[in-house]
């Protein structure tokens, strides 16, 4: 006789923030493959942007930082039954995973090139870069005080460098660009390239402050005692962004401006710097998400549960919705009579994309809701095996 399984135990507020982001991200996705390119349709272009082009953008921009804060908070999570040293080396190993993945697995999807001239570190180069990064000052011994310390110093002091001048040559040009100023591009040999668009410190100052409000998430910690943190954290963060962008001075190197009318000032007023991103960028996004995150505690209703099936299997469902959004993709273009294999445009050279390719916005978003409901059930099933097994290789995928 089989012995029962064991359930797995999940923060479910947690998931449903981290399914609620993911479905998001689904839809910047649809319209980085399928919406029309060129200047013309850069959301953040105020010349030439429309209000629902720029918000299809813009909430988007929450995709990035939550999914890093909520990736500190699970590392907190996952350390409460390990040692510091089991926890530091399960970090430094899940995060070497990561960046390997986005190095081949996700580089493939855009690429298509199974020589790897091209490789972009997006943003699960930069959750594994933080996750080392805190796994070697859990390797140090060093205290929650001392890594909140940290993350505060980076998330509130990153920008002071945009007040300085910066070495632009040698080695420590190099250092700054890999950990700070990115995207940058590197030419390691005279037919590889990579391209860097997620500068890695930046982001650990966002991991690191997740890991401190891990803390909260203890089974002794008063729940609601936690939600007043999150809900104050959250309004302070927001109005600091506030604050900030009226003040025009630090925080951005990109200040906003009168536009032709109020509404095109509006956006410009949120169009913060995301790469690197800037600390009014980091305010503007994770301050609304702690109030979301503090508000969904203890939610029942069927689109919280549906966003709980996303969020339980993160990794899986952005690897697999991904290539599924470029697989629609290629179909696309194969229907217009374009063979997206033999296509490199000169203005992507990372990307195999068609010039001129694309639809209207009404299709982004049809074939976004395609993409969701097609993957509820394998996230479903993901998730329930997830649960009930207890294989070492689950707490990779």
């Amino acid at each position: 006789m089989n012995p029962p399984k064991t359930l797995k135990y999940r923060v479910e507020s947690i998931d449903i923030l981290r399914g609620l982001i993911m479905l998001v991200m689904t839809l910047d996705h649809c319209r980085e493959f399928i919406h029309f390119q060129g200047p013309k349709f850069e959301p953040t272009n105020m010349a030439t942007t429309t209000v629902v082009l720029f918000f299809t953008r813009w909430f988007t921009h929450y995709c990035a930082p939550v999914f890093v804060f909520l990736s500190g908070v699970s590392a907190y999570l996952a350390g409460i039954k390990r040692s510091g040293n089991e926890l530091a080396m399960f970090l430094m190993k899940r995060g070497l995973w990561l960046i390997v993945a986005d190095a081949i697995v996700i580089s493939f999807m855009f690429n298509l090139d199974p020589s790897f001239k091209g490789i972009i570190l997006e943003v699960l180069w930069a959750i594994g870069g933080s996750m080392i990064i805190l796994g070697l000052l859990k390797l140090l011994r060093a205290p929650l005080w001392l890594i909140s310390t940290v993350g505060g110093i980076i998330f509130f002091g990153h920008n002071l460098t945009n007040l300085v001048q910066l070495p632009q040559t040698g080695a420590g040009s190099i250092l700054l660009r890999v950990f700070l100023t990115a995207p940058a591009v590197f030419a390691p040999t005279a037919n590889h390239l990579i391209l860097e668009a997620y500068a890695v410190l930046p982001w650990t100052g966002v991991m690191l402050i997740g890991y401190t409000f891990g803390s909260f998430y203890r089974d002794a910690f008063d729940a609601l005692r936690r939600r007043k943190i999150l809900l104050i954290a959250g309004i302070a963060l927001t109005g600091l962004f506030i604050l900030l962008r009226l003040i025009n001075a630090y925080g951005d190197p990109a200040t906003w401006s009168p536009q032709r009318n109020g509404m095109h000032t509006l956006l410009s007023f949120l169009n913060t710097t995301k790469y690197p991103p800037s600390l009014m960028y980091l305010c503007m996004t994770l301050g609304p998400a702690l109030m979301i995150l503090s508000w969904v505690e203890g939610g029942q209703n069927k689109f919280a549960a549906a966003c709980r099936v996303y969020g339980g299997v993160p990794f899986f469902y952005f690897v697999v919705h991904l290539y599924l959004v470029r697989l629609i993709y290629i179909i696309l273009t194969a229907v217009s009579g374009i063979n997206i294999f033999s296509v490199k445009s000169p203005e992507a050279p990372f990307v195999a994309q068609a010039p001129g390719f694309g639809y209207p916005l009404w299709v982004v978003y049809l074939v976004w809701i395609l993409v969701i409901v097609i993957l509820y059930f394998p996230c479903r099933w993901y998730g329930n095996y997830k649960r009930t097994h207890r294989q070492w290789w689950l707490s990779y995928l």
